[in-house]
């Protein structure tokens, strides 16, 4: 039997609240599959969350934050795996800037838009 591969999620307490409801928590007795990042949370915490789920064979798709992704760009842009899959979401607080997400860019230079 073929097991399906878990969604990361590394966000702000109301999008990581958000995901748990709708499902895609999973916690084991040494791991979970989020990291809920408040004005307190050390950028070191959120770059090895990040480096973390990258490197688990059970994660197929990381969600963050696209001020959060900000934050830690100097890793993103270092990441070049295809799986899992990152994808920068918006906040209730920060709308989603197409410009500032580092895929979109890639995607934007392949298709000849430039940059």
């Amino acid at each position: 039997m073929d097991v399906g591969k878990l969604v990361a999620v590394i966000g702000d307490e109301d999008t990581v609240t958000g995901f748990l409801l709708a499902g895609v928590g999973h916690r084991t007795a040494d791991s979970t599959n989020f990291l809920i990042v408040k004005t307190d949370t050390k950028l070191q915490q959120v770059e090895e969350a990040f480096l973390n789920f990258s490197q688990r064979d059970d994660v197929g798709i990381i969600l963050i934050n696209q001020h959060i992704a900000n934050d830690i760009r100097h890793v993103l842009k270092d990441y070049n795996q295809t799986i899992p899959t990152v994808l920068e979401i918006p906040s209730k607080e920060h709308p989603y800037d197409p410009e500032q997400d580092y895929i979109m860019q890639r995607v934007n230079m392949y298709l000849g838009g430039g940059n």
